[in-house]
């Protein structure tokens, strides 16, 4: 007598399935990214070519109408129209060009004819070249193009520019964190000089005091950011004082990197589009569109670690990688963010910082 053939449970089918479609993506989908870098091992393959197939189709969509709006000029005025284009994103094409002009970049490298050589083949500040040397290899390991075996390697660069920059911002030298902006700058522009003018731009203006040995404007953004909380988000904000959490221990990461290997590369890209152009009020629209995403989540936590993990946990998943509907969220979720509510904000914040010592 032949034995029965039982159909496996429904849930085994799916497991399979899924299974399945992951193994076709991941051969679909190369394992290292267009910017170098290596995807993890965890990384969901089968989902990211779902939102791609569609992410694809917008890219090129805009990648007509910017060719059309930049067309014979070799400049970008600021206006709305032009906002608009760059809160739906700048492609890759037109990146290095769209943050020069955007950000005084270009304006200042203009200027300032044969500047950056000329900080590369003065003095040197020895303690300054030691400190730059020790973080080179702890730049993105996860990045083929950064790695000593590469032709180029991105570290020679990554390394001329900010000893040049040390040298002409001399009230930050160096710090770490700026060789991660400096990297992104390097991939996208890969220009030694344009990567310098725009980690000035980053450095010296729309992050002031960030990277300054007191970073007191770092200090006095991630309070304005539980400010805002405590405005916008207010169960959030009494989870973090009944726990005495402070924001530093959760987001110091989000300030002090703008996002790199917090969120997808892809979206880092894309909030950087508008920093450039509008400046530093789109981290913290960044930042409470996160957590007023996960806030049920948030609130789950019952102590200290536990809510330290659900803040890694926020920057993770579906919702970051789809940088289209993300960027759009961090315009609406959060509403009303007026210079003026941040400026106020950051004068209270910074003198409480100060008579605090």
């Amino acid at each position: 007598m032949e034995p029965s053939r039982r159909s496996p449970p429904p849930s085994m089918e799916t497991g399979r399935g899924e299974h399945e479609a992951s193994q076709v993506a991941r051969e679909r989908i190369p394992r290292i990214d267009p910017y170098g870098f290596e995807r993890p091992a965890d990384f969901d393959y089968a989902s990211y070519e779902d939102f791609f197939s569609t992410y694809l189709r917008i890219l090129t969509n805009r990648a007509i109408k910017w060719s059309k709006l930049l067309k014979g000029k070799n400049s970008v005025q600021k206006n709305m129209k032009v906002k608009r284009y760059v809160r739906k994103g700048v492609p890759n094409e037109h990146r290095a060009f769209v943050w020069m002009a955007t950000s005084g970049a270009q304006e200042q490298m203009d200027q300032n004819p044969g500047y950056y050589r000329k900080l590369l083949e003065g003095e040197r500040n020895d303690k300054l070249v030691e400190s730059i040397k020790t973080d080179m290899n702890r730049t993105f390991p996860d990045n083929v193009k950064f790695r000593q075996t590469a032709d180029p390697c991105l570290q020679h660069t990554l390394y001329n520019v900010l000893v040049a920059y040390g040298h002409h911002n001399r009230g930050v030298g160096y710090c770490q964190g700026m060789n991660f902006l400096a990297g992104y700058l390097l991939l996208i522009t890969k220009s030694e000089e344009q990567s310098f003018w725009l980690l000035d731009a980053l450095v010296g203006r729309i992050l002031p005091d960030y990277y300054s040995p007191a970073m007191m404007g770092l200090k006095t953004d991630q309070e304005v950011l539980g400010e805002l909380v405590k405005m916008k988000i207010p169960s959030v904000a009494n989870l973090m004082d009944r726990h005495n959490v402070m924001w530093t221990l959760v987001v110091s990461r989000w300030f002090i990197c703008l996002f790199i290997d917090i969120l997808p590369v892809e979206t880092v890209l894309r909030i950087w589009d508008c920093l450039f152009y509008e400046g530093s009020k789109i981290i913290f629209r960044v930042a409470l569109t996160l957590i007023k995403q996960h806030q049920a989540s948030i609130l789950e936590a019952t102590n200290f670690p536990d809510i330290c993990e659900k803040f890694k946990q926020v920057t993770k998943g579906p919702f970051v990688t789809e940088c289209h509907t993300f960027m759009q969220k961090i315009f609406t979720e959060p509403g009303s963010l007026s210079t003026a509510t941040i400026t106020k904000l950051r004068k209270n914040c910074r003198e409480k910082l100060l008579v605090q010592g």
